[in-house]
């Protein structure tokens, strides 16, 4: 696995990380009324859910691509279009400005671990924004040949550490970061450079070739 395709990796898993969601909602959710270990079993819930979504790409989808031409193309433009669309649709939200995030209302219990880790898992396993990533951007970072799984299973590794970081930011200095992920300004500047790192990536999707 090359260099330039690690990085091309760390930029598109962070802006999918960094962009605001329903991860981020639920931390938001969880710091302030079950508290920050709680929050981290969120995060642990997130991670588990991301090798969910790796595994269901390497071991059904990558095999389906190797061996049909003709699937690998209706997925790459699939995916490419999809790409291409998320990244108009977030230029779109940076240039009509205001708030992007709604307001975060509390729970009205406090969490157990378990059910935080349940609620982290859920949320991630359920959320199309990143199921579609697995689907449509996923399989073009795999190498072809020997060691794919295993090169696979070490970008999904790379995405959870991201995803540990970022979020672990947040319920350290939850007041502080969620007051800027909050602002009209820092979101309108995230969708920008997330609209335009997608639709890049979508039209690079587009030329790959089997």
């Amino acid at each position: 696995m090359s260099l330039e395709t690690v990085l091309s990796f760390l930029l598109v898993a962070s802006l999918l990380v960094m962009s605001p969601g329903p991860n981020g909602v639920l931390i938001a959710k969880t710091v302030p009324t079950s508290g920050r270990l709680a929050a981290v079993s969120n995060i642990g819930g997130f991670v588990t859910a991301f090798f969910l979504h790796g595994a269901l790409s390497v071991l059904g989808i990558s095999v389906i691509l190797v061996h049909s031409a003709e699937a690998f193309f209706v997925v790459k433009m699939l995916g490419a279009a999809y790409l291409f669309w998320i990244g108009l649709k977030a230029l779109r939200e940076a240039m009509k400005g205001g708030a992007l995030t709604p307001e975060v209302a509390p729970a009205r219990r406090k969490r157990t671990l378990a059910k935080a880790f349940g609620e982290g898992f859920l949320t991630n396993a359920l959320n199309p924004k990143v199921s579609m990533f697995y689907l449509a951007a996923f399989p073009q970072f795999i190498p072809a040949g020997e060691g794919a799984v295993s090169a696979a299973f070490a970008l999904v590794a790379l995405h959870s550490v991201i995803n540990a970081v970022w979020f672990g930011a947040m319920i350290v200095l939850l007041a502080r970061v969620s007051r800027a992920a909050r602002s009209p300004s820092f979101q309108r500047w995230l969708k920008g450079v997330t609209g335009l790192v997608f639709m890049g990536f979508g039209l690079k999707l587009a030329t790959l070739r089997p």
